[in-house]
């Protein structure tokens, strides 16, 4: 088994997908009715598959983002992804290190979603793996 994707419920759609655009998703596809609402399909440059879903329905606006604590995005290079956002409109907090060669930055979504960018350090696999936490 793998995890597919997450769905995320939007407000605004247009606005939405302006924003995960900027931060680099594109458009796999949609489905326009089901009974959740519109469904959007976005992936990262990097990956194969779909990783978020726009889940949207003018009749439900978002109204409380509290069941998510946050996504988190793996950037190459934290500095030039700020850098790309700030070019796009998209506001970044200030880069924090955890640890050695370990960076991340925080931004918010039109709907208040919360967003980790993390550069790994160099040699870093791509995602977290059970020597991390040791």
């Amino acid at each position: 088994m793998r995890m597919l994707h997450l769905g995320l419920r939007v407000t605004d759609l247009e606005r939405s997908l302006a924003f995960y655009a900027a931060l680099g998703y594109a458009e796999l596809g949609r489905v326009p009715e089901t009974e959740f609402g519109s469904l959007t399909m976005l992936k990262l440059p990097g990956d194969p598959f779909a990783s978020l879903e726009l889940v949207h329905d003018p009749a439900r606006p978002v109204k409380d983002i509290s069941a998510v604590n946050h996504l988190v995005v793996q950037v190459d290079d934290l500095d030039a992804t700020i850098a790309g956002l700030a070019a796009r409109g998209v506001t970044a907090e200030p880069p924090a290190e955890l640890g050695p060669g370990m960076r991340t930055s925080w931004l918010t979504d039109p709907d208040g979603y919360r967003i980790e960018l993390v550069q790994w350090p160099p040699g870093h696999p791509a995602g977290m793996t059970a020597a991390d936490f040791v």
